[in-house]
Parts: structure tokens; sequence; C-alpha cells
């Protein structure tokens, strides 16, 4: 894994320029609805994280696996197998990519809800593939994670 001080100086004013140009988005919800103390929380990603037992996404894979919210963080694997991504953040702290725990403390603090107790994950990298008929098909799932209750 790259550093900021393995840069010269010059690599790192670009780097941190990129960070410093990202849109604050605020405090405003994308979204109407009740606040965040209000709401269920629940994680759909698109990072390849599959639980242990669980068929591996393939190359190219359109389709999803749900997670239940008790599977503990070391029963949770990546599929994602290009050699130009750096799995050392994941393989240190899973939150990197899945960030569970972090949603957990939000709880705690009362900042959220609640954290559903189900997670969908895929793998689609191509814009092509999110447009999956297979992903739409996540429509219906939706309403059952909307409806879970973790913590």
């Amino acid at each position: 894994m790259a550093r900021l001080t393995d840069f010269s100086e010059g690599e790192r004013k670009h780097h941190l320029d990129k960070i410093r140009d990202l849109p604050d988005f605020g405090l405003t919800p994308f979204v109407p609805g009740p606040p965040l103390l209000e709401r269920r929380v629940a994680i759909v990603t698109t990072s390849g994280v599959h639980a242990r037992g669980d068929r591996p996404f393939d190359i190219g894979a359109a389709d999803y696996r749900v997670i239940p919210g008790d599977t503990p963080a070391a029963d949770l694997l990546m599929s994602h197998v290009s050699v130009n991504f750096d799995r050392s953040g994941f393989q240190e702290d899973i939150n990197v990519v899945f960030p569970v725990d972090r949603l957990k403390e939000l709880k705690a603090d009362g900042v959220i809800g609640s954290v559903s107790d189900t997670t969908i994950l895929s793998w689609a990298p191509r814009r092509s593939a999110l447009s999956s008929p297979r992903l739409v098909s996540l429509r219906p799932c939706s309403r059952k994670i909307a409806l879970t209750r973790c913590c």
C-alpha cells in the first residue's frame, strides 16, 4: 500500500488536492423523511465481500449475496481478484469496506435509530453490471431489509 510519505512533494499535493476538491454534502439528507435517529440503516455495497462457506463472486458477476448481521468479521472474505486492488486495508480492518461496526457505534451513540440485521453485497465494478436485471432484482429484498432490525 502506498503512503503519502512514499510520494514526491508534487504527487502528495496532487493526491491531497483531490481530497480537498471532493464535494461537501453537509448534513442535508439525500431523501426526505425522519431524522437519522429514527431511521434503520443497512449496508448495500459492491465490495465483493461474502461469508465463508458462501460461493465467491465470479469475475464480472452481477449477482448478490445476503449476509446476516451477526456474521463474525473473521467469517467474511473478499472475492475481488484484480492484482491492481490493494486488500491490505480490508485484511487489517473489515470496516474499511464493510462498516458494520461503525454503524453499531453510531446506533450506540444515538446518531441512527437502528442497524438492519441484513446486508446486501455484490461485486459489480462495471456500470453495465450495475444496471443488470439481476441487480435490479434487489428491489424485493430492500423491503425485507427495511423491516429487519439488528440493534
